[in-house]
């Protein structure tokens, strides 16, 4: 296993995409946070970095882990652009107005039982989505078609769209401290419930799609 405690997180999740599943148990930060060494992501989370790393070789070990997931650092950058469209942002058009809508209601209806944190969480999750939207855009009618074009001399052109990625993190770390972990409180309703859910599915997508452009797609058009 090429991994060892100075390797890059963000690198480590390139090279062997099973191994955010360990990032995740762990609550290690491989997209916006990926370019810190293992070992001190773990010393953040206060892991033991060689417990993490055993980890991380039995998920790469595990049977069809070789099949298991696409290795796009080896895929053309133009089926790598059309995974990231397909894949996130079109679903991402469809599950963020859900989860406004769910938002919504839940401050409305729940909204005096705990009127500062849903409060709060409803502002976050409009600044989240209003954040995404316009960098779905940005990205589709501006840096795609520019670097489908031509990967070369497109690395200046990145550090706006890596800007916008940091600024999701933080909204999505502030969702997660609001939602204490996407824990449900007793006696929630459904649509409680489902918001709650629905936020963690969102959050390890946008961890996901961030992770394919920050440490894969943005890395290869820079020293292309």
């Amino acid at each position: 296993m090429n991994v060892t405690s100075t390797s890059r997180v963000g690198e480590i999740a390139a090279r062997h995409p099973l191994a955010t599943r360990v990032f995740a148990r762990h609550n290690i930060d491989f997209c916006c946070g990926g370019g810190v060494a293992l070992t001190d992501a773990c010393a953040k989370r206060d892991l033991d970095t060689a417990v993490v790393l055993q980890e991380i070789e039995r998920e790469i070990a595990s049977p069809g882990a070789d099949t298991a997931s696409p290795r796009w650092t080896e895929a053309p950058v133009e089926e790598l652009v059309a995974h990231i469209v397909s894949r996130y942002h079109d679903s991402l058009r469809e599950e963020l107005p859900r989860l406004e809508s769910m938002a919504r209601k839940v401050f409305r209806v729940h909204g005096d039982k705990d009127p500062e944190r849903l409060g709060a969480l409803l502002e976050s999750f409009l600044r989240l989505q209003a954040e995404v939207v316009a960098h779905l855009r940005q990205e589709e009618e501006s840096l795609f078609p520019s670097l489908l074009r031509t990967a070369a001399g497109q690395a200046a052109e990145l550090e706006p769209f890596v800007d916008d990625h940091v600024r999701v993190g933080q909204e999505l770390h502030r969702i997660r401290e609001l939602t204490d972990g996407f824990r449900v409180p007793d006696g929630a309703c459904n649509t409680w419930n489902a918001l709650w859910h629905g936020l963690a599915a969102l959050e390890t997508d946008l961890h996901e799609h961030i992770h394919l452009e920050n440490n894969v797609l943005f890395p290869r058009i820079a020293v292309a």
